[in-house]
């Protein structure tokens, strides 16, 4: 395929029309690797075989390490088989289409509105400060977390989450790191988590710890659920939410774009964006079952495999022609979803995709029609090894100040 051929037409000063404009390309490219022992799949319909395989179980982000008595009372993410789908048709309800709809929407243009009234009123920010804070609280909403200090909560979250994905050598200094996360983990559950259950037992809501004690959870169980979906909702959202805002700065043709589509249209524009700059880079699955068609041949059952959301995302096989260009028309072409890999694919999906969409989707509708508004520092990038993702930081915002 030529260039020429390109169904994407945005002048680019040399003609180009399929330039690559990837922010985090060559961080990513420098970091990501599968795990040790782990099988490299770079090919869409090998990834496919292998997520959607119903004898896949979760392999990474240390699934192996962690063991539940009750299996029941195991996050959804660490669960496999019929124990894995039972659990997710129940706890999906807080997460579905219908939810984010009736539910989770009025709760994101609130959140949305107070803090980029906050922005505001002081001219200047940081972006992902305040993506990460509406991560937070609409995350927060949904689990039930709302029983303590908007502010304060925040910033224990943040703590809890940051200490547990620090490392640290062997010896004092990881003892010292765990004594840390216990501290912060224990002081998230006696000042935010315990005040909710406490609410809750007497006056349930429709949010998942109301949920947790409908079914008999232990309260460990509970600390670990509100754990695992701040990680996978609120620190994943904000890097999105920081990325997303940074294609919108830069191109006016797509930004105009966004302000004049509808839902649809907005969700087109950030899905593309999110197949060119995926979070997670990579995720991991163990088959029990023969698996075919791989460059080293075919594996036996028991192989762990590395499926590179990344390389994946900007092949033919999955994105069609031009597949560096930005094109919110790509997905209703190739007669596809536009999820792509960016939120894995099968059993084990991301399954609050459907909520960071729609609270990135929210958030930038309101902040780019904001007075004034500038990108004064593009975000600086690093990695996360233990997340396998980039993260953004020192995005300063400006804006007309509001009195």
């Amino acid at each position: 395929m030529t260039e020429s051929t390109c169904p994407v037409h945005r002048p680019d000063g040399d003609g180009h029309q399929n330039v690559d404009r990837r922010k985090s390309a060559a961080l990513a490219t420098r970091n990501t690797e599968p795990d040790a022992g782990a099988h490299w799949v770079k090919s869409a319909s090998i990834a496919r075989k292998v997520l959607r395989s119903k004898y896949a179980l979760q392999a990474g982000a240390g699934a192996d390490q962690l063991h539940f008595d009750d299996p029941q009372h195991a996050p959804v993410f660490f669960l496999d088989g019929k124990e894995h789908f039972n659990k997710r048709q129940k706890t999906g309800r807080f997460l579905s289409p219908k939810a984010v709809a009736e539910q989770h929407t009025e709760i994101m243009q609130r959140i949305a509105t107070e803090l980029l009234q906050g922005f505001q009123k002081e001219g200047q920010a940081k972006l992902e400060n305040i993506s990460f804070q509406l991560a937070i609280e609409v995350v927060g909403e949904i689990l039930g977390l709302t029983n303590s200090d908007q502010a304060a909560r925040a910033k224990r979250i943040q703590r809890v989450l940051h200490s547990s994905l620090a490392q640290s050598k062997p010896g004092l200094p990881r003892l010292l790191l765990r004594a840390k996360q216990t501290f912060h983990t224990m002081n998230f559950f006696w000042r935010d988590v315990k005040p909710a259950i406490e609410a809750r037992k007497t006056h349930p809501r429709n949010d998942a710890i109301s949920f947790y004690l409908e079914e008999g959870y232990p309260t460990k169980a509970i600390i670990v659920e509100c754990l695992t979906y701040g990680t996978a909702g609120m620190l994943t959202t904000r890097e999105f939410i920081t990325m997303c805002s940074w294609y919108l700065f830069e191109d006016e043709e797509l930004r105009q774009r966004y302000l004049a589509s509808d839902n649809k249209g907005q969700l087109d524009i950030l899905l593309e964006i999110l197949r060119l700059e995926p979070v997670a880079a990579m995720i991991h699955r163990k088959v029990d079952e023969e698996v075919t068609g791989l460059e080293e041949g075919a594996q036996p059952a028991g192989e762990t495999y590395g499926i590179d959301i990344r390389r994946i995302n900007v092949s033919e096989e999955m994105a069609g022609e031009c597949p560096f260009s930005v094109d919110p028309d790509r997905a209703q072409r190739l007669q596809a979803t536009g999820r792509y890999m960016s939120f894995g694919d099968g059993p084990h999906s991301c399954p609050g995709w459907q909520v960071a969409l729609h609270e990135t989707r929210i958030f930038l509708d309101l902040l780019f029609r904001i007075p004034g508004l500038k990108l004064e520092h593009e975000p600086d990038m690093s990695w996360n090894p233990q997340l396998k993702s980039y993260e953004l930081r020192n995005a300063d915002i400006s804006c007309t100040v509001s009195r």
